[in-house]
């Protein structure tokens, strides 16, 4: 199995119910970011995950734009992140203390 495979495999493990082609963003994200490139495939499949979902489907960006610091951004968006992950079955969460690992979230 190769490193897009294993990480697909991983994300469907942690969020079963992902959408095809967010499974397909993430994995992208995964696999692109620098950061991400000498993390174990579950670790990176989770940190891409948290930071596509926080990117894409919350106001992250939005809060940035009107001057908040990544981390009160991250804060605000938690809730928003924890849902979408819930609704594609994903029993894991982002904590208070994650936020998440702070340089997961490069752009997906």
């Amino acid at each position: 199995m190769n490193r897009r495979e294993t990480v697909e495999d991983q994300l469907r493990r942690l969020a079963p119910a992902i959408p095809r082609f967010d499974l397909g963003a993430v994995a992208d994200h995964a696999l692109a970011s620098r950061g991400l490139q000498t993390a174990s495939p579950d670790k990176a499949a989770w940190l891409s995950l948290v930071a596509y979902v926080r990117h894409v489907y919350t106001g992250y960006e939005d809060l940035l734009a009107d001057g908040y610091g990544a981390e009160a951004a991250r804060h605000f968006c938690r809730d928003q992140i924890n849902g979408v992950l819930a609704g594609w079955g994903c029993r894991r969460t982002v904590g208070e203390s994650e936020d998440d690992e702070q340089n997961a979230g490069q752009r997906p």
